[in-house]
């Protein structure tokens, strides 16, 4: 999959290079922030690369970054807490055939272009679409103007089809990445999961930590994540597992103030990779939250958080999918 950005109506590649030999592809097209890429996203996605396969067309998928909350809503604390990280989002669409990334940097002067000069000049003009696919409950321009009803009022004067999905349902309630947070809060991360169609990315770079955990046979990693944005899921302890130089190491993660080691009361997120020796330190890991394991709480003592890590590694040593 190639990964390039707009800016200002040019495209860039990943290195901040102005591609200057880009011309249009004839290509089927979905839009949209696709925050978590959930089983709903997946649906449409799927349905683009489909069509681009049986039309011999370049399948691409064009979203925003920052997310477009972000930008509007403005102000301190986060309007939105964001699922997928840009680095997650590319992790996800990398394994379902996508040929095209397009990143939209988005800000305030991107925010007040109408739907339709989005779909002329960039949609059509410089990316070629032939086909657009986009959700049930699409919105995208000025006001979220540009929805299914707009795309296929300029399709005949631009050249171009399009399709409607419909909404993909779990139970009675229909996935959207609303319901995937809540769910995350309430720390049902299988039901996220579900949702989701893979497991839910904890990611972020290793810092140098207090090395409390080596203290007691349990070192950690400790991550920054790279957006204070991104939803953690429910304070507590979870199954997880990691790739480092190719190889899979299942872990456990602790997600929350580490009462019985820490009082400032901040929330960090640490894992315990099991079986690993090697040093990490600034390295980018993204960690997949399989399963959760029990609450976060104060223990007596050192001692007694040591007994309890090692009853949470035997659940981790046992875990099957």
């Amino acid at each position: 999959m190639r990964i390039v950005e707009l800016r200002s109506d040019r495209l860039y590649g990943r290195r901040g290079d102005l591609l200057v030999d880009f011309p249009p592809v004839d290509s089927a097209v979905t839009v949209g922030s696709y925050d978590g890429v959930h089983v709903g996203h997946r649906k449409i996605i799927a349905r683009m690369v489909s069509l681009a396969g049986s039309r011999n067309l370049r399948s691409v998928v064009v979203t925003f970054e920052p997310h477009p909350r972000l930008v509007l809503d403005g102000g301190a604390g986060c309007p939105v807490r964001l699922l997928t990280i840009l680095e997650e989002k590319i992790d996800h669409l990398e394994g379902v055939g996508v040929d095209l990334l397009v990143v939209v940097r988005f800000d305030l002067s991107f925010s007040g272009r109408s739907s339709e000069d989005f779909i002329r000049k960039i949609l059509v003009g410089l990316l070629g679409a032939k086909t657009v696919v986009v959700g049930y409950d699409h919105g995208f321009g000025r006001n979220r103007s540009g929805s299914g009803e707009t795309l296929h009022r300029l399709a005949a004067a631009c050249g171009f089809t399009v399709e409607v999905i419909d909404e993909v349902c779990m139970g009675e309630e229909h996935v959207s990445s609303t319901r995937i947070r809540q769910l995350l809060e309430a720390g049902k991360i299988r039901e996220a999961n579900a949702c989701l169609g893979s497991p839910y990315l904890v990611s972020g770079t290793v810092s140098d930590g207090a090395k409390r955990g080596r203290e007691i046979g349990f070192p950690t990693v400790n991550l920054v994540l790279p957006d204070p944005c991104k939803q953690l899921p429910a304070e507590g302890v979870y199954i997880a597992r990691t790739t480092i130089a190719g190889k899979q190491w299942m872990a456990m993660m602790n997600i929350g103030r580490r009462p019985t080691v820490s009082t400032d009361g901040a929330v960090t997120v640490e894992a315990h990779i099991l079986d690993y020796a090697g040093e990490l330190y600034e390295t980018f890991l993204k960690f997949q939250l399989l399963d959760f394991i029990r609450n976060e709480r104060q223990f007596e003592s050192l001692d007694a958080l040591r007994v309890q890590l090692d009853r949470d590694k035997k659940v981790v040593e046992l875990y099957r999918e």
